[in-house]
């Protein structure tokens, strides 16, 4: 993964704004806490992914299946989790991945992975607005789409115009809620099992009936390898974060030790309760959509277990999840083009940072980009906004496979550069093998976005453009920075491992 060739930028150096300096005087604020962090990743793994489509992945795979991919891709996020923890307590930017990128890889990589990012989580947040509006008709089918769509849209713009610690807070609660609902349902699914409450104990009936636990063989266990993959997306947000945390020293290494192993218990948990509850034939496993809350799995648990009004409290828990990964998204996504423009690689007006420490311009641009890009489902059938949606669904795994290599060439650059290991804040486990695996586990997902039609023989044209739109864009991007810039390969020895001052 090395290259001979020399880097552009001055050995040591920034082909753009000096990231020592760009900290000191861009005018963020350091006012998240561990608690926030925490919380923030977490948020970002635990939504409709987990409390919807978790009984789709049991019907597609039966219990086992749906479990072990689970914990395949839950040891992939892991891995991940390392590799992003030892770069952003060794340098915590707004920037992250792009600025890692950036320096260990090369300018264009860099580049494309920051605007991938932005990209990413700006189209997520006009996807969280149409599903917020889904949610709204449980209790008001008759109110017009939109205008939910556009009350919500204000109110993560409140948040995050706000101060970045009304975010962290804003996101925190959100959060807790989500984290507390999958707790409770955790507590009643193992008092269900044990036959305490709900009636009779189940025992392994649902694990070995038909074709459980296994269902579908390898086909199966792939098709929701990519579902569990997606799931997942989010947790690496704190990465974003750390640009604003306090004492990113401390704080990041808790925040990546802790929120992993919750959040890895909550989806195996869930899942595993889920499977022990509910037959994987159950035909409201098989219908599981937003847009029908009262079949989500965690609904019928509750309902089992004697909660009242058990589909009301989960549409809430939901619609909190949806605003929770809005709202995250609004945050990630303002903070990359912010980072973007700090770095010269975005128009330097959005760089401004307002007295409350708060990159209006970055907010506002990212703000109407999620709107216009709503707005396409009101026009025609809404075939553009399904391609944007399409475009950015691979570029959480694009991102996660640049984490693993930029931190793979940060650590050979530093032990290359005669650094002593002992100096890091925070060493991850299994390297080398850690970022290699992740990478290739993230490749795996990747090229198997139409696994299922492929596998089926029913691919078309058509299809498989949508599924990998994604990564071409990507490329482009990448390719074409490179053609115009004319950069190369960053050099282990020229890397620049300069820290940021706070």
């Amino acid at each position: 993964m090395s290259s001979p060739e020399p880097q552009t930028a001055p050995p040591g150096g920034s082909s753009a704004t000096d990231p020592a300096e760009a900290d000191q005087s861009s005018g963020l604020r350091r006012t998240l806490k561990t608690r926030h962090l925490t919380m923030i990743a977490m948020g970002g793994a635990i939504g409709t992914g987990l409390f919807v489509a978790s009984g789709n992945s049991i019907a597609t795979a039966g219990p086992g299946g749906a479990l072990l991919a689970y914990v395949l891709i839950g040891f992939m996020v892991f891995l991940l989790m390392q590799s992003l923890g030892e770069m952003a307590s060794y340098l915590p930017v707004s920037g992250a991945f792009e600025e890692y990128a950036t320096r260990f890889v090369s300018p264009s990589f860099g580049f494309a992975i920051g605007w991938n990012y932005w990209y990413n989580w700006a189209i997520t947040v006009a996807a969280e607005l149409v599903a917020a509006a889904l949610v709204m008709r449980y209790w008001l089918p008759d109110v017009p789409s939109w205008i939910w769509s556009a009350l919500f849209l204000a109110i993560l713009f409140g948040l995050n115009a706000l101060s970045t610690r009304s975010y962290g807070e804003s996101e925190f609660w959100f959060s807790l809620i989500k984290v507390a609902t999958v707790v409770i349902f955790l507590v009643l699914g193992v008092l269900m099992i044990l036959g305490i409450m709900g009636g009779e104990a189940p025992g392994f009936e649902n694990w070995t009936t038909g074709e459980a636990p296994f269902v579908g063989g390898g086909f199966g266990l792939m098709a929701i390898f990519l579902v569990a993959g997606f799931s997942f997306q989010g947790t690496e947000l704190v990465g974003v974060a750390a640009g604003e945390a306090e004492d990113p020293e401390k704080n990041v290494p808790t925040a990546i030790r802790t929120v992993f192993f919750r959040i890895l218990l909550f989806y195996v948990g869930a899942i595993t309760i889920i499977g022990f509850l509910i037959p994987y034939t159950s035909p409201n496993l098989l219908g599981s959509d937003v847009e029908d809350i009262s079949i989500s799995p965690f609904t019928l648990v509750f309902e089992n277990a004697g909660v009242l009004a058990a589909a009301t409290v989960m549409n809430a828990v939901i619609l909190t999840a949806i605003l929770s990964a809005g709202n995250s998204g609004l945050y990630a996504s303002t903070r990359m083009l912010w980072a973007l423009a700090d770095s010269g690689k975005a128009p330097r007006f959005l760089a401004k940072v307002n007295r409350r420490g708060v990159p209006m311009n970055a907010l506002l641009v990212t703000t109407l980009v999620g709107a216009l890009c709503f707005l396409t489902t009101l026009i025609g059938d809404g075939a553009a906004y399904v391609w944007l949606v399409s475009a950015s669904g691979l570029a959480g795994f694009i991102v996660w496979m640049g984490i693993a290599w930029s931190h793979y060439r940060f650590r050979r650059a530093y032990l290359a550069q005669g650094r002593d290991l002992a100096d890091l804040p925070y060493k991850a486990a299994l390297f080398p093998l850690g970022p290699i695996v992740a990478l290739l586990m993230c490749a795996v997902v990747v090229l198997g976005q139409n696994f299922e039609a492929f596998a089926a023989g029913t691919a078309d044209l058509l299809s498989i453009v949508t599924a990998y739109i994604g990564l071409p864009l990507f490329l482009a991007v990448w390719l074409g920075h490179k053609l115009v810039t004319k950069s190369r390969p960053v050099r282990y020895e020229d890397a620049d491992l300069s820290r940021i001052t706070y």
